[in-house]
Formats: structure tokens, C-alpha cells, sequence
């Protein structure tokens, strides 16, 4: 699997980011692992947000409306893919920075 295919297929899910790891480890490429940084921080928020939603509505169901942030997350989702197919490594927005500081065990 070639670089970018590995880029790309980090931000499909645990299981495409699990198999991006693998080939990463393979051969280390500074893009992969910026990318494989950046899918788990979307990840982590995307996670984050639904149990937060969740809890929210559990407590004041009038709130049920706050799922619609979760359509940030698909946002970023996209934006990643599109930086990975492109070859870019620009941080994506709200969680691009932070992952790239806090997630350097990789």
C-alpha cells in the first residue's frame, strides 16, 4: 500500500485507522503519521461529542437538537480525507493542532 493510500485509509474508521498503523510501522513516512495523528483526534472528538450529546438530552431531552453537532465531525472526516488525497498536511480545524501536540506516542 503506497503512502497516500495509507493516509486516506486512516480516517476510515478504527479498523482502516488499525490497518494504517500496521503498514505504518512497516515503513515510518512523516505523512502517514501526521495523518494517522489527525484522523485519531477526529476520533477522539467525534466520540467525545456523541457522549456529551448523549448525557445532555439524558438530562434536558429538550436538547435533543445538539445532536446536529455531530455533523462536525463528518465535516472534519471529509476535510482529512481531502487534505490526505491531496497529499497536504495541514492541520484540520479545532482538533489538528492539539493532535498534533498531544499524540506523539506513534
Amino acid at each position: 500500500m503506497d503512502k497516500k493510500t495509507q493516509s486516506i485509509v486512516a480516517y476510515i474508521t478504527i479498523i482502516g485507522w488499525i490497518v494504517a498503523l500496521l503498514q505504518y510501522n512497516n515503513g515510518k513516512d512523516a505523512a502517514v503519521r501526521f495523518h494517522l495523528k489527525q484522523s485519531l483526534g477526529v476520533m477522539i472528538l467525534g466520540l467525545a461529542l456523541a457522549v456529551a450529546v448523549t448525557v445532555l438530552t439524558a438530562i434536558v431531552p429538550v436538547l435533543g437538537y445538539l445532536a446536529y453537532a455531530n455533523i462536525l465531525v463528518l465535516i472534519l472526516w471529509i476535510l482529512g480525507i481531502i487534505n490526505a488525497a491531496n497529499g497536504a498536511q495541514k492541520p484540520l480545524p479545532l482538533v489538528g493542532g492539539l493532535a498534533e501536540a498531544k499524540l506523539n506516542f506513534f
